[in-house]
């Protein structure tokens, strides 16, 4: 049986080598080689085919930024909709958190610029923007599994079995959800960590349970931390982060 070739795009992505927008880009500079010879828009190659970046395409990977922000209730995580404003219109200077200031916000920071994943525009909390596919890739790629962690406050009566149910046991769009972790902090709070994000899912499956969320916010992902941010600053990605 023939050998399947792989967009040379696509291959990229899945080493986590960039984003497929970025490797068409290199690729249509002339800054990448495959098995030695530069590589062409489209063109496709073996699943084992030899990758070579041109240091250009080194040297601006490095560049691209990656941004964490204290996103308030009442702002869309990605485009605006509906009269509401977008999160990235937060990233202006004035915004930018005085405790750990990093570099100036410079024009081409915005460039490319998008939400690596949702935060629901009646939620608040962590949101993270990047200009990196590599990074955006890790939190929402599907063959990526990152925990993210939530403080919810609820309302209601919650059924006998809420807690179990709650961390392993409900379906949602006709899919059963993975095992969650899912502990109270109080009378009223609870503690969520997931490893998947459909949509508007900690609201449905408290609901599923017989509560109603009142209170939503995203603390962490991965090993990234909202800590002391405040809402509706942001900051660069510090050096010795990861997610």
């Amino acid at each position: 049986m023939a050998m399947e070739l792989i967009r040379i795009s696509k291959l990229m992505a899945d080493r986590g080598v960039c984003s497929r927008r970025e490797a068409d880009a290199w690729i249509t500079a002339g800054w990448v080689r495959v098995d030695g010879a530069v590589a062409v828009l489209g063109q496709r190659a073996a699943p084992d085919a030899r990758i070579d970046l041109d240091p250009k395409a080194e040297r601006e990977s490095r560049n691209l930024v990656t941004i964490v922000l204290n996103k308030p209730i009442g702002w869309v995580s990605a485009l605006p909709e509906h009269g509401y404003h977008s999160a990235i219109e937060l990233i202006i200077p004035d915004r930018q958190d005085p405790a750990y200031p990093g570099p100036p916000l410079r024009r081409e920071h915005l460039v490319g610029l998008v939400a690596a994943g949702r935060l629901d525009i009646d939620s608040k909390g962590l949101l993270v923007l990047t200009q990196d596919g590599r990074v955006a890739r890790q939190i929402i790629g599907e063959d990526h599994v990152m925990e993210k962690e939530y403080l919810v406050r609820v309302a209601g009566e919650p059924a006998v079995d809420a807690l179990r149910r709650l961390r392993h046991g409900l379906s949602l769009d006709g899919q059963a959800l993975l095992p969650a972790e899912v502990e109270w902090l109080n009378h009223d709070q609870l503690r969520f960590v997931l490893r998947e994000g459909k949509k508007r899912q900690i609201r449905r499956m408290c609901e599923a349970v017989g509560l109603q969320v009142v209170g939503l916010k995203r603390v962490r992902v991965g090993r990234v931390r909202l800590g002391s941010l405040t809402e509706g600053q942001w900051r660069f990605l510090r050096p010795n982060e990861q997610f």
